[in-house]
């Protein structure tokens, strides 16, 4: 995506869709518009390492990394 964002405290005037922000706020459950924005970037940074351990764990079954519990034999006394 290439983009570069300063890991640091800002504050950031931007403008967004109040029936978004409103929106948002209601599946989020969050208060005001601060923490409905925190909380959608936490959430976007979620969603992606979810897809990445999903596609890490789609990678090692196709090598075959868990063949083994195919047999129950393997992994029950």
């Amino acid at each position: 995506m290439g983009v570069s964002v300063e890991a640091k405290t800002e504050i950031v005037r931007i403008d967004i869709n109040d029936e978004t922000l409103i929106e948002a706020a209601k599946i989020l459950g969050t208060k005001s518009a601060a923490e409905t924005v925190l909380a959608a970037l936490r959430e976007v940074v979620d969603m992606q390492r979810r897809v990445e351990a999903f596609d890490n764990l789609a990678k090692m079954a196709a090598e075959g990394d868990f063949d083994v519990l195919l047999d129950k034999r393997n992994y029950r006394p």
